[in-house]
């Protein structure tokens, strides 16, 4: 493999990672806008497959001949240099903003709400047409259930149950599947956020184990059914969606104490540039996305009519 090969699908490994820690920054969208987001999902769903049936022919003595073929599929030359890009900038993006997070928790939440309140925009976007009644229905249920979810006592921010932190990364590990939904976000949305940042800037094993494991359990699990959803239920699965994310920003309202909302402070103004500033940010990247779309479509129609 090319050293210079190596060195470009780390640097696209790099900024999928850097979009996974910030919340609203779906690293699903930077995975599409660098070329290797089809790469990524697949690969990641035979590695899952793989591994589960390693474990289950190995108790029962089958051998490891379908375990096999899924490692085999799994496209490792672009998925290791990636990885390793994804692994070092989530190391140094979170020494980067655990610091941030816990000294300006305001600031945080307003830059984070406004990441989010931009993003909708994609799952808006991606249910396609006008939208429908059973679309604003689905999407109000998801608005009170994503509002119930956030209302609920957040779980210990120094020491959350390990069954937890499996079951929020077997979750927050599905947002790749959907470009424009944040995986950080449904960490921060629990609770979970601050807690896993402190554990990969303490270099905290046991958690970072369970994580990584939960994180396999649900690409094995939930992947293979979201991409199903997304092909057969497209415009259902999209509508929730939409309303989670809305129903979910809840938990970042700016002024709250331990999840108790509370009325704006003083710092209204600064506090609304930030949101400004967190739809921007996001913005730019939706951007940037629609530009590498236009452009891959336009090469595509190029290719049809040369041929």
């Amino acid at each position: 493999m090319p050293v210079t090969r190596m060195l470009f699908d780390a640097g696209r490994g790099a900024l999928i990672g850097t979009a996974e820690i910030i919340p609203g920054v779906s690293g699903g969208t930077v995975a599409l806008i660098v070329g290797v987001y089809e790469t990524l999902i697949a690969s990641a769903g035979h590695l899952a497959r793989g591994i589960a049936y390693a474990i289950v022919d190995g108790v029962r003595g089958r051998g490891m001949a379908r375990a096999g073929r899924e490692f085999a599929a799994v496209r490792w030359a672009v998925i290791l240099p990636v990885g390793v890009g994804m692994v070092a900038a989530v190391v140094v993006a979170s020494a980067l903003l655990a610091p941030i997070v816990e000294a300006e928790p305001v600031a945080s939440r307003a830059l984070f709400c406004g990441l989010i309140l931009a993003s909708l925009v994609v799952p808006i976007r991606m249910v396609g047409g006008r939208w429908r009644p059973r679309e604003y229905g689905l999407a109000a249920l998801g608005v009170a259930v994503g509002f119930a979810l956030t209302s609920l006592p957040q779980v210990d921010p120094l020491e959350p149950p390990l069954p937890v932190v499996a079951l929020a990364a077997a979750f927050a590990v599905c947002a790749l599947v959907v470009p424009g939904v944040s995986g950080s976000f449904l960490l921060l949305a629990v609770g979970m956020y601050a807690p896993t940042l402190a554990a990969v800037n303490e270099r905290d094993l046991v958690y970072l184990g369970v994580f990584v494991l939960g994180a396999l359990v649900g690409l094995g699990l939930f992947v293979s059914v979201l991409q199903w959803l997304l092909a057969h239920r497209r415009r259902v699965m999209l509508a929730t969606m939409t309303g989670l994310m809305i129903g979910s920003l809840r938990a970042l309202w700016p002024w709250q104490e331990a999840g108790v909302v509370q009325a704006p402070g003083a710092d209204l103004v600064p506090v609304l540039l930030l949101v400004a500033l967190g739809a921007a940010a996001v913005g730019g990247v939706l951007l940037i996305e629609s530009a590498v779309l236009r452009r891959a479509a336009r090469r595509l129609d190029a290719g049809d009519a040369d041929g």
